[in-house]
């Protein structure tokens, strides 16, 4: 789902501007009103997700990114494309946060990182069947195409428990054990675990409130600091530049733009599937660490080779350059700071906290996408080598921040990690 919205604007762009008759920036509200709606679903999704459940919300998700579908699908002009696109994007801010809770929510403690990052390795592999199905089918296809998972998760939501986290959270206790002992198998003896789960949501309960006011006391400012800090870094570190305008990227290098599609097709679910592998084996802050480093490395790639270009000091080698700048870039991406943070986020939040919490930081970055996506193509103007000069030292700073502040937490139960992180007592 998320993957076939992120990925469905660069390789439909000039069959809907010629069909629809829309100019550039008609177009470039369309792509990046995306970014508005997440901004607006990131600020409802704890409120959502502790209301209905997780559950509840994912199926809410489903519904507002298949009506924004089916407003593409449908469309006759700029109006009704924005406000699918707006649809989608509202889908999209807060399935982006429910999902990893969910599946860190429900998993063992030795598996919870393998199965959180299958998000991003989802969200990979649709971003590569848009690219690759968005070269050859009709935009409209392209949209029903995008629909089809939405589907899929809506019936599948029938089959599945809810977060027995969740239901111990809202007092509904024999739920919670049924649900609980559905997911670790009939004959598993679920008694320890059900019982650290219950006191110590019992325990947040006596001496925590939520909301979002109550989020700014000293023992949540290194899980705020943590989460939020992770949140501006993935974003801020300038992937929207290249996922939105990759287009514009390769051309201006002189390198055919259907070839890096494809090329960027194959990359993200290779890498992908490499972080599901390692995600409980070297943990969370080596594959971040890695990975923002790698994100460090192919900005400065791209940038010495415009700024090669724009000294005209070796033409031939640029395009080579930027090609593979942006792999290693969207490579290292999908390796790691694509999914951790947000299965960080999933994990060092109290239950009592999660919502609002998990709400600041989505908005947090939603806000730096929408800053990236608004802002590459002025930058990119001012300097092509300097915008990216710019992304690499910001991720280079996120490697430094993770390193400094960014907690193990693999290997741990959700409770022990967010007793750590806020120094109380599990019992």
């Amino acid at each position: 789902m998320v993957g076939s919205q992120v990925g469905y604007t660069s390789p439909s762009q000039s069959a809907i501007m010629n069909d629809l008759g829309l100019s550039s920036a008609e177009y470039s509200v369309f792509g990046s009103i995306l970014t508005i709606g997440g901004l607006l679903g990131a600020a409802w999704s704890g409120k959502i997700a502790d209301l209905a459940g997780r559950k509840g919300a994912l199926w809410v998700t489903s519904t507002l990114c298949i009506v924004g579908w089916l407003a593409i699908i449908f469309s006759e002009g700029a109006w009704s494309l924005d406000i699918g696109r707006l649809s989608l994007g509202f889908g999209l801010g807060l399935g982006c946060y429910v999902a990893p809770v969910y599946v860190a929510e429900i998993t063992p403690k030795d598996i919870r990182g393998g199965f959180t990052s299958f998000y991003q390795l989802a969200t990979g592999c649709g971003s590569s069947i848009a690219y690759l199905f968005g070269s050859f089918v009709n935009w409209r296809v392209l949209a029903l195409l995008g629909a089809f998972p939405c589907l899929v998760q809506i019936l599948g939501l029938f089959l599945i428990p809810e977060s027995p986290r969740w239901l111990a959270k809202v007092g509904r206790e024999k739920e919670f054990e049924a649900a609980l002992q559905r997911l670790r198998g009939q004959n598993a003896d679920i008694f320890q675990e059900a019982t650290e789960i219950k006191d110590y949501t019992e325990n947040l309960k006596r001496i925590s409130k939520d909301g979002i006011f109550h989020l700014f006391q000293k023992k949540y400012a290194w899980a705020l600091t943590v989460g939020i800090g992770l949140m501006a870094l993935q974003q801020f570190g300038g992937l929207n530049g290249y996922a939105f305008y990759m287009s514009s990227i390769f051309d201006s290098a002189g390198f055919p733009s259907s070839v890096g599609y494809v090329a960027v097709a194959i990359i993200q679910p290779m890498m992908g599937i490499v972080s599901v592998i390692l995600m409980d084996k070297s943990g969370r802050r080596p594959l971040v660490m890695v990975s923002a480093a790698g994100m460090c490395l192919g900005s400065f790639l791209t940038g010495v080779s415009f700024y090669v270009q724009d000294h005209n000091q070796s033409n031939e080698v640029t395009p080579a350059m930027v090609f593979i700048g942006v792999m290693v870039f969207l490579g290292s991406y999908s390796l790691g700071m694509g999914v951790i943070p947000w299965i960080i986020l999933s994990e060092i939040f109290p239950i009592n906290i999660k919502g609002s919490a998990g709400s600041l930081a989505s908005m947090v970055s939603w806000i730096g996408a929408w800053f990236v996506s608004y802002s590459f193509n002025f930058l990119f103007e001012w300097s092509s080598a300097g915008v990216f000069f710019i992304y690499s030292s910001i991720c280079c700073f996120g490697f430094i921040f993770v390193a400094k502040m960014v907690p193990e937490t693999k290997g741990r139960t959700l409770e022990e990690i967010q007793a750590s992180v806020t120094h109380t007592a599990l019992h």
